[in-house]
């Protein structure tokens, strides 16, 4: 079992959670966060330049088996990457991928994959 987390633009959740709808992938945990990486802005405030210090972004985890970890990644790419040829965009987001010690439906008790 893995957890995949993917730290994606705001405005592309849509799309990336109807790319993983599409792939099979229904069950997912979304959160609003606040980040940086390479991605910095500029913003004009009162005549300044200023970087602001946190950029809103979307985090998606999954628990999959390891069976759909190379569908879900290849899902979240699909749609998050920007349209710019192949490479995208800075600030298009990062996946990672965790080892999934256990997993347990708190309603029936099941544990491991067939919790998922």
């Amino acid at each position: 079992m893995k957890l995949i987390t993917a730290i994606i633009r705001a405005y592309q959740l849509d799309q990336v959670r109807e790319g993983l709808i599409a792939a099979g992938i229904s069950r997912i945990t979304v959160s609003r966060v606040s980040g940086h990486g390479a991605q910095l802005t500029e913003e004009v405030y009162r005549g300044k330049k200023i970087i602001p210090g946190l950029i809103p972004k979307m985090r998606v985890e999954i628990a999959v088996n390891e069976e759909f970890v190379d569908t879900a990644v290849n899902a979240i790419i699909d749609a998050a990457r920007s349209e710019n040829e192949i490479k995208g965009e800075i600030g298009d987001g990062k996946i990672f991928i965790t080892n999934l010690e256990e997993c347990i439906r708190i309603r029936t008790g099941e544990r491991g994959g067939s919790a998922i």
